[in-house]
């Protein structure tokens, strides 16, 4: 590269789908991507390696959310502080096979859960703390979903995580605006739903049991009406999203909406 980069970007769930294209996508913009997944994504790395571009990919359960957490956080306040922007991304999630949840194992609901939401909360704190005094613009978007915003049979874990994670957010966009009201340092936090997107959950939801998941057929109806956008496209459409200068200022948002 002819110079180093001076934006952050720390994405999970990025060793496929959306997470990957907002991976790749930054790279190209020139910012240090830290990647943080279960499984490692070959492509980024030879994308990244051939254009010689700054990417680490950091392998890890967010099923089991506190070492990573622990590890960014120490890792953070091991890097220079003269960073333009510093962005965090909880991208991870996790769906469930369709159906009630009485029709799932406790451990899997426990996982699902974890990396949903317990993962965004535990990230965030160790990201907003490690950062508090670096003069760069901080960000946090967490990658929601209309299902935060309304319930549907047969994915109520992941309605409950998009939800906990839509409220999580305007709570701690209150708390950096109580802290911009001291004179400190504020984060600029936004729940953001991606819209529907051609991915692996939308295989898994289309091809669940119709017994169980009354609304199969309406996710099939996507697919076969081209409804769905590509992961690059959105990915782009966010990352358009997160650049502009009112970002913040609407906690919870929609990027079709933009």
């Amino acid at each position: 590269m002819s110079s180093s980069p001076n934006a952050l970007t720390l994405i999970t769930g990025s060793s496929r789908g959306l997470g990957e294209a907002l991976a790749r996508q930054s790279l190209e913009a020139g910012h240090l991507v830290v990647g943080i997944a279960r499984g490692r994504s070959e492509a980024l790395e030879r994308f990244a390696h051939e254009r010689g571009l700054p990417l680490q990919q950091w392998q890890a359960d967010l099923s089991a959310p506190l070492a990573i957490a622990q590890h960014l956080a120490d890792w953070l306040r091991t890097q220079p502080r003269d960073w333009r922007s510093a962005t965090l991304i909880n991208n991870a999630g996790v769906v469930t096979t369709p159906g009630p949840i009485d029709g799932e194992s406790l451990e899997v609901l426990s996982a699902a859960l974890r990396v949903g939401l317990e993962a965004t909360v535990l990230l965030s704190a160790a990201f907003l703390d490690a950062t508090r005094d670096w003069p760069a613009e901080r960000k946090v978007l967490n990658i929601s979903s209309g299902l935060g915003r309304r319930a549907m049979a047969g994915s109520a874990l992941y309605c409950a995580a998009k939800a906990g994670m839509d409220n999580l957010s305007r709570a701690m966009a209150l708390d950096e605006e109580h802290k911009a009201s001291q004179g400190l340092p504020a984060a600029r936090i936004v729940s953001l739903a991606p819209g529907i997107i051609d991915t692996d959950m939308q295989a898994q939801l289309r091809g669940g049991d119709a017994s169980k998941f009354p609304d199969r057929d309406r996710f099939a109806a996507f697919k076969a009406e081209g409804q769905l956008v590509s992961a690059e496209d959105t990915a782009a459409r966010v990352l358009r999203f997160l650049g502009r200068d009112d970002f913040g200022q609407q906690v919870l948002a929609d990027v079709r909406d933009a």
